[in-house]
């Protein structure tokens, strides 16, 4: 603004004034001598005239501008059109002058951007840095833009957990009004969460609420754990995780004040504190329903919250016996029926009284499901995650737990679940706004044990193929004497209902592997439905075919082995199967406890040279104790094979199930062979008991250690008859042992040392003192 102008300013107070060259320098200093009233002054053009412009058209500018010609123009207008020709965002630099009767607008267009580089990064690569910023080749140079592309950049990195990234805008004039934009880019080294502490917690271990959060402490793989980064945007989900971890567990006031995050001077760690108010720790203890909709009976209902009294209250409980409620109502065909759970509680017996009641709600429908996002991912896929379709009441929680079950698939880094008004009052449209995550994984992974040595596999897996929502399997396995290999589809919704389609095919080979003196060739294939039979149960229908083969056994090995091969060497068996579950961790309220059992029986004979079946069967639970530092498992299993011929040793059961013994190292053995081979049993059972705690090691470095009890079984033979027919002793003995084992969540993958010790065995049996389990992908 130029001196004359300012001057002019004080005299005239006017609020908005000419920019510097706004208008010519004798007109301003006739200004100067003005009384106040000339700010009223009035000025007209004959003709308006555009200099300096190259690309933009006159006839833009004049649009911009709004001076009409030979109409009164006064200041202000003035100032107001050079506002708008400046706030076009298309020119560097804009003055106004009067001549005469001619106004000239002068012009400097923002040149043209030709490249665009960044320079320093290596972390970040060019092509995923270039789908971060707005600016491109080709565009008019924007300023603003390109600052804003800076911040974009910035906290790109700070996502990535580099807090103390610096990104620098350069701008290089060219030749013709052109520009190259250089990104100086100092990506500096990753800000890793160095500590986790909580303030206020009375109940649980700092160490316990540690494994609740997202955010993790830097370990000794803080190259390979993302999740030991400072990111921000995720402290709002470690509160929530937070919250919900101590409702579930009874807490019902609980309070996460705030979380306190500091820098270390360094500028390479954060310490992070979460502050909270435990509250006390509540228990349910009256519990009823009434209704309050004429002709809704609320006994039938009643019996469907499933809360006893005197159980710890959680949030779950509540919504689950709502959600079982109103699909009740709906099946009775009561419409637009609520629950409205009201709860009271008394801080002096640290109880809760919940009462369920029945309400009518809104007569509101849904008039349409709008799904945005979504490039690869088709429609039906997340229309099928909804128990309500167009034209059906609105329900809000089924709306919400609808954006849940689309959360589970996977699919999506967020999901947004909206509901606005539709057409009209009494009608409710849904937004479902969805962001796409990676759903392909190409795996390779080492494995060891002593039975079998190392071993390397491969996998190609796809749990959205053909954006369908199906899931593909592809893995390849080898060791020294094994190779395994197979492929595995599942369609989750089969038809659009809720059943579950998958078909599977293996293809195993051995060579005189685990302690036997034969190869092996198994090859089978199945297609399964599973479906829901209750709200914990599910049944899995299925029909299999395969074929077994053994050959090339030893010549001094088992006569028992060798009619085997003569006889039964190579069979194929056909028939139905089934395998009945029960979890429930499907809709467990209290997370310390979950216990699962599963019963599956497979019938041969339809088809094929096998006619028989087998039976096997499993229960096992988790009980968390000591504030779930500790957790205690335990499972017992027994199978049973049996067909009208005679089985072979490949469906025989061989007591790998019995820890601190090696694959057929138990069971019926022919002693007499010169190989004193191991023969299997059609029978066994096995019993765990297992505990894991923590060893007093940095829970970053995530070690923690266990012991074990063992058990079992294998016994049971149709042909005994060994060497000059000498009986084969196939009676049930029972083995056992103990052990310890150190757990490691290692940045390679999930890691398992077994020490074990056989404290009850036959002179025969084969040993394993120790073993190692590593199963990974990297």
């Amino acid at each position: 603004m130029s001196n004359s102008f300012q001057k002019m300013r004080k005299i005239c107070a006017t609020r908005s004034l000419l920019r510097s060259g706004a208008v010519f320098p004798a007109v301003a200093m006739a200004w100067m001598a003005m009384p106040q009233i000339a700010q009223a002054q009035q000025y007209s053009f004959s003709s308006v005239k555009v200099e300096g412009n190259t690309r933009i058209e006159p006839a833009t500018i004049l649009n911009y501008a709004r001076i009409a010609r030979n109409k009164p123009v006064s200041a202000a207008d003035l100032n107001a059109a050079y506002q708008r020709i400046s706030g076009s965002g298309l020119f560097e630099a804009v003055s106004l002058t009067p001549e005469g009767s001619t106004l000239v607008i002068k012009v400097q267009e923002y040149p043209t951007v030709s490249v665009i580089n960044f320079e320093g990064n290596k972390i970040i690569k060019d092509a995923a840095l270039g789908q971060i910023i707005q600016s491109r080749p080709n565009r008019v140079y924007n300023p603003a833009e390109v600052e804003a592309d800076a911040q974009r950049l910035s906290q790109a990195y700070a996502q990535d957990g580099r807090m103390a990234a610096r990104v620098t805008p350069k701008v290089i004039r060219r030749d013709n009004n052109r520009v190259d934009i250089a990104f100086e880019i100092k990506e500096g080294k990753v800000t890793s969460v160095e500590r986790i502490t909580f303030t206020g917690n009375r109940s649980y271990s700092d160490r316990r609420l540690r494994q609740v959060l997202a955010t993790k402490q830097a370990g000794i793989f803080r190259t390979f754990v993302k999740n030991d980064t400072f990111n921000p945007n995720r402290v709002p989900l470690d509160q929530q995780k937070l919250t919900q971890f101590y409702q579930a567990r009874g807490f019902k006031n609980v309070q996460v004040t705030g979380v306190s995050s500091q820098m270390t001077r360094q500028r390479d760690a954060f310490f992070m504190t979460f502050n909270v108010i435990e509250g006390q720790k509540y228990h349910f203890n009256n519990v009823s329903t009434v209704s309050e909709i004429p002709g809704l009976d609320a006994a039938a209902y009643d019996k469907l919250a499933r809360i006893g009294n005197g159980q710890t209250y959680s949030p779950q409980a509540i919504d689950l016996a709502v959600t079982r409620m109103e699909q009740q109502a709906i099946k009775d065909g009561a419409q637009f029926v609520r629950v409205d759970p009201r709860i009271t509680e008394d801080p002096r017996t640290q109880s809760v009284n919940v009462t369920f009641a029945l309400v009518r709600g809104p007569r509101v429908f849904v008039q349409r499901i709008d799904i945005e996002g979504n490039t690869s991912t088709l429609d039906r896929v997340v229309r099928r995650e909804f128990r309500t379709v167009e034209g059906d009441p609105y329900n809000p929680r089924e709306i919400a737990n609808a954006a849940d079950r689309i959360r589970a698939t996977g699919f999506f880094k967020n999901v947004d679940v909206s509901t606005k008004e539709g057409s009209s009052p009494d009608q409710r449209v849904i937004d479902v706004n969805v962001e796409e995550q990676p759903t392909g994984s190409l795996g390779f992974g080492a494995s060891f044990s002593k039975t079998d040595g190392i071993g390397l596999n491969a996998s190609l897996q796809e749990s959205n193929f053909l954006g369908r929502g199906q899931f593909l399997g592809l893995s390849l396995g080898t060791t020294s004497d094994n190779k395994t290999s197979g492929i595995k589809f599942v369609e989750p919704r089969f038809l659009g209902r809720n059943v579950k389609f998958s078909f599977s095919g293996i293809y195993n080979t051995s060579s005189d592997a685990s302690n036997t003196n034969f190869d092996t060739k198994r090859l089978s294939i199945s297609p399964a439905f599973e479906f829901p039979v209750s709200e914990r149960g599910r049944l899995e229908v299925r029909y299999k075919v395969g074929q077994d083969e053994i050959s090339n056994v030893d010549a001094g090995s088992s006569p028992i082995l060798q009619r085997e091969e003569d006889t039964l060497g190579k069979q194929t068996y056909s028939g139905p199967g089934y395998t009945y579950t029960y979890d429930t961790s499907i809709d467990q309220i209290d997370p310390r406890y979950n216990m699962k059992l599963s019963f599956s029986q497979d019938f041969w004979g339809l088809g094929g040279d096998v006619d028989g079946g087998i039976t096997s069967a499993k229960i096992q639970g988790e009980r968390k104790i000591m504030n779930e530092e500790v957790t205690l498992r335990a499972s017992l299993e027994a199978g049973a094979v049996h067909t009208a011929g005679g089985t072979t040793i490949l469906q025989r059961y061989n007591g790998s199930q019995v820890r601190g013994f090696e694959s057929y190292g138990i069971g019926p053995r022919d002693l007499s062979a010169g190989n004193q081979d191991a023969l299997g049993g059609n029978y066994y059972w096995a019993s765990k008991v297992e505990a894991q705690f923590p060893i007093g090691l940095p829970e970053e470095y995530g070690i923690t250690g266990g012991v074990f009890w063992d058990a079992g079984s294998v016994w049971g033979l149709n042909d005994t008859l060994g060497v000059g027919g000498a009986e084969v002793d196939d009676s049930m003995h029972v083995r056992s042992s103990v052990g310890v084992s150190i757990f490691w969540n290692s940045g390679i993958g999930p890691l398992r040392l077994n020490f074990a010790k056989a404290i009850k065995k036959e002179s025969y049996d084969k040993t394993q003192p120790f073993d190692l389990t590593l199963s990974t992908q990297f």
